[in-house]
């Protein structure tokens, strides 16, 4: 549990479908933040559980869980599995009161994105696109930065309930919109975690302390989140943590696949994919992201 404080907000109805390692702790903050949540998971035993940690109810279907829900949050692993909990008789769309809306955290394709919202508002439903950054660490501290797709009045209702897992929750444009910014982000990421990969490798080479050489060029104009958090274990060679290899992977395919549909030319990001497929080859599928140095 967080010990993070919240703004005070009328309580809602919610529901949350996905208790993974970003949306346990997401839900937990709503719970947190006095709102009334039911959840839903996959593994009903995930479910049970966080309903004893935070005193919230958990449901069998998603359709069950979003009965009396006024926003309905989700963080599952890609498009099928978004599909398979949105859609259906015992789908969340089949079970949600008209009005209400849906805030999808998956990192997905922007199609599905634009998909679903046509589907939500057939249905008389708002639907946000809504992917995060920040990671394990972000979620669990309630400091997740979140980009969103989608209509104004859909973001506007739901913004206020975001902010009790997220530092930041921006309207970045319509549907699918979120997800492309997620891609953007994942982008920078590939490229920087490679160039500080290739730089500490080069500074053990040389025989330099690259726990000092990391302090210095850390106050420089090297710096970077990844160089803060994550320069230090890959000096270490500790990997066992934050966002896997595997989910790495499945995002910048995404990234490769949108950027075939609208002409961006990623020749820098196209490598760095398959030097996560090397990682994956070294057995490390649930390494975290650092651990592209491994293959140098």
């Amino acid at each position: 549990m967080s010990n993070r404080s919240y703004d005070p907000i009328a309580p809602r109805r919610v529901a949350f479908l996905g208790l993974g390692v970003m949306g346990h702790p997401m839900a937990g903050h709503l719970a947190q933040a006095g709102h009334q949540v039911t959840v839903y998971n996959r593994t009903t035993a995930k479910a049970e559980a966080w309903a004893q940690t935070y005193g919230g109810r958990f449901a069998a279907t998603p359709a069950e869980a979003v009965g009396d829900a006024e926003f309905v949050f989700c963080c599952v692993g890609n498009d099928d599995d978004l599909r398979a909990v949105v859609l259906g008789p015992q789908g969340a769309f089949a079970g949600m009161a008209a009005g209400a809306v849906f805030v999808d955290h998956t990192t997905a394709s922007a199609a599905v994105a634009r998909e679903l919202h046509a589907a939500a508002a057939a249905a008389g439903l708002g639907f946000v696109d809504a992917p995060v950054s920040g990671g394990q660490a972000g979620a669990v501290n309630g400091q997740l930065t979140v980009m969103c797709g989608g209509d104004a009045p859909a973001f506007d209702a739901m913004k206020p309930l975001a902010l009790s897992f997220a530092k930041a929750v921006t309207l970045l444009g319509g549907p699918g919109s979120g997800q492309l910014a997620k891609m953007v982000n994942q982008i920078c990421i590939a490229g920087v975690v490679q160039g500080l990969s290739e730089a500490v490798r080069f500074g053990q080479n040389a025989g330099l302390d690259m726990h000092q050489v990391l302090d210095v060029i850390g106050k420089g104009a090297a710096q970077s989140w990844q160089m803060d958090n994550r320069g230090k274990t890959m000096v270490d060679d500790k990997f066992d943590f934050g966002f896997a290899v595997d989910w790495m992977r499945k995002d910048l395919g995404l990234v490769l696949d949108e950027a075939r549909r609208n002409g961006s030319r990623l020749p820098l990001t196209a490598l760095v994919d398959q030097f996560y497929a090397d990682v994956q080859a070294l057995g490390g599928n649930r390494w975290d992201t650092s651990s592209l140095i491994k293959r140098l």
